[in-house]
């Protein structure tokens, strides 16, 4: 009873995903934008902190 199994080093990785450029861009504006908002909204209530 032997499996044959490879490895991660083995295994083969000539196989191709097709992303289109679009969508992509697309998901990242979805993650980005709020992640960019909140990042600065923070920013803003620790220099108020830090301020006065």
């Amino acid at each position: 009873m032997s499996t044959s199994r490879q490895s991660p080093d083995t295994a083969d990785t000539s196989t191709a995903i097709n992303t289109n450029p679009g969508l992509l861009a697309a998901s990242w504006l979805v993650v980005g934008v709020p992640l960019v908002y909140g990042i600065y909204q923070t920013l803003l209530k620790a220099s108020k902190l830090f301020t006065g």
